[in-house]
């Protein structure tokens, strides 16, 4: 089997004596995180974003290599015993992780990195990387955020119960990020992790 690897997206990354920047975003399921991560990526071309690998399906709309590289059971736990993921989990009965040597290839070269990843990731990812930059979303309240995983109309009651379940859960661990960003209007929460990320990148 071969490495995990973001090069069908990411071209090799030239030397570079400055060490890049790793900035960790988490947030509940329908706290909006993949649409901010989204609108940052197209404020900072020279962010570089990190793609999970995942053994769960592709939902509607999704691109193997631009949302997930997605990857059969079997490929996920032969990456484990040969200790490629830099951070791994089973999340909703499906695995997730994050390849160590895109992070540890780009941040060498100078090059920073946003990384969208769960409370539990962002944990193995510090440990590794105690360096990075930490932000937390927070939905206005956790009937919006309810509200909003209804909305999606991909889950079932079940699913959703689950997810608000862990919401609570990491919700009360947001204490342990340096930024904690609640996203009740979504062009205040853009500016403010630009903001954070204009302070903090490497120039």
């Amino acid at each position: 089997m071969s490495e995990p690897s973001n090069e069908t997206i990411l071209s090799e990354p030239s030397a570079n004596s400055t060490t890049g920047c790793l900035f960790i975003i988490s947030a509940p399921s329908g706290a909006g995180k993949t649409t901010l991560c989204n609108a940052i990526l197209k404020k900072f071309p020279n962010l570089y974003y990190s793609i999970s690998h995942t053994t769960r399906k592709p939902r509607t709309g999704e691109q193997d290599g631009v949302d997930y590289f997605f990857i059969t059971g079997d490929e996920f736990k032969h990456h484990i015993e040969k200790g490629t993921w830099a951070e791994w989990a089973n999340v909703h009965g499906h695995f997730y992780g994050t390849s160590a040597q895109f992070i540890d290839r780009y941040l060498a070269a100078g090059k920073n990195i946003l990384l969208d990843i769960d409370v539990n990731g962002a944990k193995q990812i510090l440990s590794r990387y105690p360096d990075s930059i930490t932000i937390f979303i927070m939905p206005p309240t956790f009937k919006i955020l309810k509200q909003r995983l209804a909305k999606r109309g991909t889950d079932s009651e079940q699913v959703i119960a689950n997810r608000l379940n862990n919401a609570k859960t990491e919700i009360m661990q947001k204490d342990q990020y340096k930024y904690i960003i609640v996203n009740d209007s979504l062009p205040e929460a853009i500016e403010t992790i630009a903001a954070i990320i204009s302070d903090n990148q490497t120039r």
